[in-house]
Order: structure tokens, then C-alpha cells, then sequence
């Protein structure tokens, strides 16, 4: 929202200097985003005149300017290159030294073309002031020589920018922070009783609303015999100030009650309107062409103003070019009613239209101004452009419902801490429009018709506090008591946090994929059930709650394949949907590795090792159970897995055939054609949620990394087992002969071939021995390794190969 001083001081009687005023507007929760103050950003730039103007002696585009600039001294040089550079024009000029705010330069003495210049003749665009660059500025002959541009210019009027809330919409006009600023001491607000004007004869166009609950109100009123050209100067100038272009007198004046009142208004020539008004819902296959030049394809979701040619605007957003003001308009319509917030929000967002009235709307505006706000825009049509007034007619209600509080005044003290004496309570609500009544210790609040956000005591509570001052709540710190403080992250944050970790660690980026997918992929993956569609999908292709983060990764990791990165490791730790109840949703973590991704290093490797496997894969997904607190000693490695993993090249994690943490392995080739990924890919997907928690039970405290004094020992076994067995199960069997002593079991090679019978495979392990105690004696070990081949015997059929 953006607003000149001079402006605020229509609506605001105050001396409070301009920083004050901006500091108390963010104190009361106004908070202003900037101020712009061109007299104090343009105060180097002068008025000058050219003497003189000749020709370049080496360039045939630029002229040799001396330049009176006014200080009583000799004519300065100026280099310039503007085609309407001549001698006796009235101009602006900046010395050297001057930032040029249009160029992001600061000006220097300079030589062009082997001619000094000491100076600048500037263009609007130059100075911001407008876009024309085509010419340095021409200003009238009588402009006095050595004046300060912008005082002259009357460009003294800082603009300020605030960053209003959603909930602030009477703050979205002028006069609603005038009022503001007004409760808050900042000056005495002007306000006063709006006029009604006294219609000259019956309105000739009838109001029809077919839907009362998208129109609750609507006033109409014409105007005939106007005069519409170019509005007063002060109104192109406050316009101007904020960004706005000064159009025409009948536009600017709903321009201006937008940004007045906080009240749009719509007009229409009423010589382009046939027959009478009503409001109705869009039909199939209507569209309209808007002001905005675009045409907007319409459905009975889209609340109209149509007419008997058909629609004519867009309900509280837009209106129609067919019906709109020109110069040739002599009489017209003017609109204002009050409509259904959320039907304007939805219609805004479905055609994606940002106008100033769809953001005063969609928030809700003053139902009581609908009639004084057509009184005040009738008055300004006939100052500005002339006219005869008719009746207004006016459809439904032209007031909002009646909100009464019961407001203990204890409520101030209990929620903010602070002490308000009960004769400031009323006059800060008093002052915000409000009326308060009752000796206490409970009183009714009346609640003003512009503030639709107020509802409750609390609410109540905020507006006192704001205003009186929130540097006035006190510290307090909270009694925390002897109680041990209890955990700010539950066990399945620490998890989530501990997997981003340990992802991150081993190379991988993070990603952050949608929710949803395709029907195709949801199915792929063991989804697209029934209650997981989404009813209103925001694109076709994004139908279904996704089953697994797998696809969106898939799809991320194709993505950059396709712009030339091939090799990347993405993970992502989420919500995945395995039905619509609350215990079907998990949080898991999942990873794709693409090409030379391997976690050994991402890229090119001249021995191929950086080629990413099945076995990253596996070690991504036991990094983010180790890291999440999962027993690693209890977790089995199952070989295959979900039927979009290779049946050869995946596994399962789990503990027991009842609980499957996760799988890991290579992407099937009919997946990867189905998802429209090249491979291979490998990927891995941890469920989070079923990692059992760690029995808490009272221990010693014991250091992270326990050291022993003594040499660990290792020895190599090789067992010749049936080819069915699996090394996992000779690990196990090995490390359970004594879990203290042993404290590493490594599978360090396979073999089948020749010297191994048919049906049989050499599997071999070492094992470390880690004395705490003692030196291990030769006979000590040979009685451990004795037990170890005995275990691995009874434990798989193998023996001990010579």
C-alpha cells in the first residue's frame, strides 16, 4: 500500500515529522517497507539553460552544449547526445558528483570523444521520474535558472510503502491509517459526514441479483451529461506518486476511492450498456474481454455484471473494455457493492488476476461505505466532469451484521502483561472506531463495521495493545520450575534431522519434490487407490498422494540428465501415503544415485569405481538407520524387493517378515520406461516410521569411543558352503560366538570355480579379536577360532576349507 505525505495529511491534521510518523506506523503494526523522497534523492539536479549547442568535432550524433547553470558563474561545458539538445532550451542539470539514479551511476568529469564534459543534461528516465528517454527533459522557458529541480517540480512529497496484513483491510485506504495514526497520537483524524447528493430523477436501469450470496449488496447511480477528459492536476499527481497512470477523470476517480476510501468502485458509459444490470453467474461458453486487453473464458463458478448484450465485468475484479469510460463518454454508471470474499479470491486466482479492487474485496471492504462511498464518487463525477445525478438504487442490505463483545478488562492484563488504566482502553477504542460501554468489571464492545478481522477478546486485546505500545510489554521470563525439561523434538523429528544428516554426509542433495503424481506412477509403486486421488488436482499429471518419494526423485535426477548433469545423488526426507487413514501415512527417506554418483566421490573416475551401484545404494540406507537409531545388529538383508526393483540387483531391510523398514537396489528397466527415466538408477527408500524404539533403560554413562590398551588380533576364515547359503548368515553365526571379544566380521571374498565342487561356493571372512583385559595368549585365540568353526558348521553345513 503506498501513499504520499500530503496525501495522509487530507485525512490526518498533524506537524509529526515524516520519520516519527513512519516509526509509529510500524510500532502499531503498519510496517513500513520504504520511503521514497525524490526532493531529497534529486536535490543536486538543477534547472539550466543551453546557450549554446554545436556540432561534435567527431561525432556527427552528439552537439557541444554550454550550459548556464544558474550559479553566477561561467557556462559549463556539457557533452550531449540527446536529439533535442539546442541552444535556449530550459533543462534539467546535474554537476559532477551527482548519482544518477536511472543509471546506477555517479557522474564524473569526463572526455568523450576527445571533448571535456563537466556535466549532465538529464532525461525523465534518468531522474525516475518517468519512462521517456527519448530527450533530455524540456521545461518551460520561465522555469528559474539555478532553482532546485524537484522543489520546483513540486516533487517534495515523500511516497511511504507499508506491508499491510491480510487482516488489515480498512488499512488498504488512506484514511484507515489516518484513523490509526490518529488513536496512536500522531494528530487529530478528519473526518467528516459525507453529503448524500440529491438524485435529479429515477435511475432508468434496474438491479437484478440473482444470487444474494454472492452480491450481498449493490448500489447504482447515473450520472448524465458529463464532460470526461484529463482529471485535475493534484489528482494525476497523487496517482502518479504511487505507480498509478492517470487515465481519465471517471477512471481516476475510482482509482482514487480505492486508494481513499479502500472503497472500489466501478463505472460504466452508460450509453454501452443494453437494457437493465443483473448479477448473476457466468454461463458456459461466455467470455469477456477486460480492461486489461485480455479475454477471460468464464463458467458458472464466476460472479458477473452482465446486461442483455451479456457480460459486462468481471463482479469485483474487472471490467469489460465494451462498456468502459472514453473521451466520448457523456453519461454514465456508477457501481458500488459489496461482494462474497471467497468467490472473488477463487475467480482472481482461476483467471490470475491481481487487480486493486480483487485485493480490497477478497478481504473484505466497509459494507457500511457502499452508499456513502457512490455519494462521494457522485460528487467528485460532478466537481470534476459535470453531470446530472439521479436517484440510486440500491439491491439488498447497505450495512454487515452487528457484532457486540463482552470484554472483561482483565483480559488486557492477563494476555499482554501490561497495566491499561480503563479510561485509555476507551479512548484508544473510541479513536479506533469502536464503542465501548460499561462501568466494568466487564463492558460491551461494539466493533465498527470496516474492521471484519475482530472477533473475540483477544482480538480486542491486540487493539488496545497496539496502540498503547507493544514496547511497553514487559519481560517476563516463563516458571520453568524443578521439573527436567522435556524434549523440544520428538523421537520422529530427531530421526527426520538425523537422516537429512547422514544423506547429506555421504555426498547426496537434498530435494524437495510435490506431493503428488501421476496415476500411472502412483500405481507403479503399489498406489493410486481411490481415496488417495486428489479431488482438484493442480495439474493433470499431479492426480494422485504419492506412495513412495521414489517417483518425484526419478523424475528430478531425468531432469538434469536431460539439461547435461547426469551424475547426481538427490535424496529427500517426507511424507509418503499408503492409504487415507492417519496411520498409512509415514515419514521416509529415500535417494536415487544417477551415473557416476557412486558414494565414493561424484564424476568421472579413471578406474570406473565412481559408477554408482547396488551397494550405494544398500549403504545409504544402513547410513540412515544407524543414524535414526535403528539395532543394527538385529536388521536382515533379504535379497528382492517391490516389483519396480531389478529381482537380481535389490534387497529388503527388515526385522523379521513382519517388520520391512525398507529396500534398496537398482531400478527395473520396465519402471524406468514407464517413468520415462534412462538408467540405470539406484535407489533406496527407508520407512522412518517403523525404526522401533530403543528400550530406555538406566545405564552407566560410558564414553562415545571405547580404547583398549591392547592389539587387536584378526584372522581369515574361508568355509566351503552350499551355493544357496548366504554370507549374512555365516557373519551372524561367527559374530555370535562371543559378541564382547568380537568385534568385526568382514566378508572379503566370494568364489565359485575351479577346486569348488558343483553347487558349492568358497566363502571367506576375517574376524577381529579385541582383548580388553589381557594379551591374548596363542591357545586363546586357537580356542575362539575353534568355537567360530564349529558355530559356522552347526549354523550353515559348511566346512572349513584346507
Amino acid at each position: 500500500m503506498k501513499f504520499t505525505l500530503s496525501w495522509l495529511k487530507d485525512h490526518l491534521e498533524t506537524d509529526e515529522p515524516l520519520e516519527k510518523l513512519a516509526d509509529k506506523l510500524t510500532m502499531i503494526g503498519l510496517e513500513v517497507e520504504n520511503i521514497e523522497d525524490k526532493a531529497k534523492a534529486l536535490k543536486p539536479f538543477t534547472i539550466a539553460k543551453v546557450i549554446s549547442a554545436e556540432q561534435h568535432p567527431n561525432a556527427d550524433r552528439l552537439r557541444v552544449c554550454m550550459v548556464d547553470t544558474g550559479d553566477g558563474g561561467a557556462p559549463v561545458q556539457v557533452v550531449c547526445g540527446a536529439p533535442n539538445a539546442r541552444a535556449g532550451l530550459v533543462s534539467v542539470f546535474s554537476p559532477p558528483g551527482t548519482y544518477i539514479p536511472g543509471k546506477d551511476i555517479t557522474l564524473g568529469v569526463g572526455t568523450i570523444r576527445g571533448v571535456e564534459s563537466r556535466g549532465m543534461l538529464c532525461s525523465a528516465a534518468e531522474l525516475q521520474i518517468s519512462n521517456d528517454h527519448d530527450g533530455i527533459m524540456e521545461l518551460p522557458a520561465d522555469a528559474p535558472i539555478g532553482a532546485a529541480y524537484a522543489e520546483w517540480a513540486g516533487l517534495g512529497d515523500p511516497v511511504i510503502e507499508i506491508n499491510l496484513t491480510p487482516n488489515r483491510q480498512d488499512c488498504t485506504g488512506v484514511h484507515g491509517i489516518a484513523r490509526d495514526l490518529a488513536a496512536a497520537d500522531m494528530g487529530k483524524f478528519k473526518d467528516p459526514t459525507i453529503k448524500p447528493v440529491k438524485g435529479e430523477f429515477p435511475c432508468p436501469v434496474k438491479v437484478t441479483v440473482e444470487d444474494a450470496t454472492l452480491c450481498p449488496g449493490f448500489a447504482l447511480r447515473l450520472v448524465r451529461g458529463v464532460k470526461n477528459g484529463p482529471s485535475p492536476e493534484w489528482l494525476q499527481k497523487r496517482l502518479t506518486a504511487i505507480g498509478l497512470r492517470p487515465i481519465n477523470a471517471l477512471v481516476d476517480i475510482t482509482n482514487f476511492m480505492t486508494y481513499d476510501r479502500a472503497r472500489p468502485l466501478h463505472v460504466f458509459d452508460a450509453k454501452k450498456v443494453k437494457g437493465n444490470l443483473v448479477v448473476r453467474r457466468a454461463r458456459e461458453g461466455e467470455s469477456l474481454l477486460a480492461l486489461d486487453g485480455r479475454t477471460y473464458n468464464l463458467d458458472p463458478a464466476i460472479c458477473v455484471i452482465a446486461d442483455e448484450h451479456g457480460v459486462e465485468s468481471l463482479a469485483g475484479i474487472m471490467g469489460g473494455e465494451a462498456s468502459g469510460c472514453d473521451e466520448n463518454t457523456t453519461d454514465v454508471l456508477i457501481e458500488s457493492a459489496l461482494w462474497n470474499e471467497i468467490n472473488i479470491a477463487q475467480t482472481g486466482r482461476k483467471l490470475g488476476i491481481n487487480s486493486d479492487a480483487r485485493y480490497r474485496f477478497e478481504r473484505g471492504v466497509d459494507p457500511a461505505f457502499m452508499v456513502p462511498g457512490i455519494e462521494l464518487a457522485t460528487k467528485l463525477v460532478m466537481e470534476m466532469c459535470g453531470g446530472a445525478p439521479s436517484e440510486t438504487v440500491l439491491v439488498g442490505k447497505t450495512f454487515g451484521d452487528d457484532r457486540l463483545i463482552e470484554f472483561p478488562i482483565t483480559e488486557v492484563k492477563r494476555l499482554s502483561g501490561i497495566e491499561v488504566p480503563q479510561v485509555e482502553m476507551k479512548r484508544i477504542l473510541t479513536h479506533l472506531g469502536f464503542m465501548m460501554a460499561g462501568p466494568g468489571p466487564v463492558v460491551k464492545v461494539a466493533v465498527p463495521s470496516w474492521r471484519s478481522d475482530v472477533h473475540g477478546k483477544a482480538d480486542i486485546v491486540e487493539e488496545i495493545v497496539r496502540i498503547f505500545g507493544v514496547d511497553k510489554v514487559p519481560m517476563t521470563p516463563f516458571e520453568r520450575g524443578d521439573e527436567p525439561r522435556k524434549p523440544v523434538l520428538t523421537p520422529l523429528q530427531l530421526r527426520n534431522r538425523r537422516a537429512r544428516r547422514a544423506l547429506a554426509s555421504r555426498g547426496m542433495v537434498e530435494a524437495v519434490t510435490w506431493s503428488f503424481i501421476a496415476k500411472s506412477a502412483a500405481e507403479l509403486f503399489g498406489g493410486g487407490q481411490r481415496e488417495l486421488e486428489v479431488a482438484n488436482p493442480i495439474a493433470s499429471d499431479l492426480s494422485d498422494m504419492r506412495p513412495t518419494l521414489l517417483a518425484g526423485l526419478i523424475a528430478a535426477a531425468q531432469a538434469n540428465a536431460d539439461r547435461g548433469f547426469g551424475d547426481v545423488a538427490l535424496f529427500e526426507v517426507g511424507q509418503v501415503f499408503k492409504g487415507d487413514l492417519p496411520q498409512d501415512q509415514f515419514m521416509a527417506a529415500s535417494g536415487v544415485r544417477r551415473g557416476l554418483a557412486s558414494s565414493e566421490g561424484l564424476g568421472r573416475h579413471w578406474t570406473g569405481s565412481a559408477q554408482a551401484d547396488v551397494f550405494d545404494a544398500k549403504a545409504d540406507a544402513l547410513a540412515v538407520l544407524a543414524a535414526a537409531g535403528a539395532p543394527m545388529q538385529a536388521l536382515q538383508i533379504v535379497a528382492g524387493g517391490p516389483g519396480w526393483l531389478h529381482p537380481g540387483r535389490s534387497g529388503t531391510i527388515q526385522i523379521g517378515p513382519q517388520n520391512v523398514l525398507g529396500y534398496f537396489g537398482e531400478v527395473h528397466p520396465r519402471a524406468l520406461e514407464a517413468l520415462g527415466a534412462d538408467g540405470p538408477l539406484v535407489v533406496f527408500e527407508v520407512i522412518l516410521d517403523r525404526i522401533p524404539e530403543a528400550k530406555k533403560k538406566p545405564t552407566r554413562a560410558k564414553p562415545l569411543i571405547e580404547l583398549s590398551a591392547f592389539q587387536p588380533v584378526s584372522r581369515d576364515f574361508a568355509f566351503i558352503v552350499d551355493r544357496a547359503v548366504k554370507a549374512g548368515d555365516i557373519v551372524r553365526a561367527a559374530q555370535g560366538v562371543d559378541k564382547k571379544l568380537i568385534t568385526g566380521v568382514n566378508v572379503f571374498d566370494i568364489y565359485e570355480g575351479k577346486g569348488i565342487d558343483d553347487g558349492k561356493k568358497s566363502i571367506a571372512i576375517t574376524i577381529t579379536l579385541q582383548p580388553r583385559e589381557k594379551t591374548l595368549t596363542d591357545q586363546e585365540i586357537e580356542a575362539v577360532a575353534t568355537k567360530i568353526v564349529a558355530e559356522v558348521t552347526k549354523k550353515t553345513g559348511g566346512t572349513l576349507r584346507g
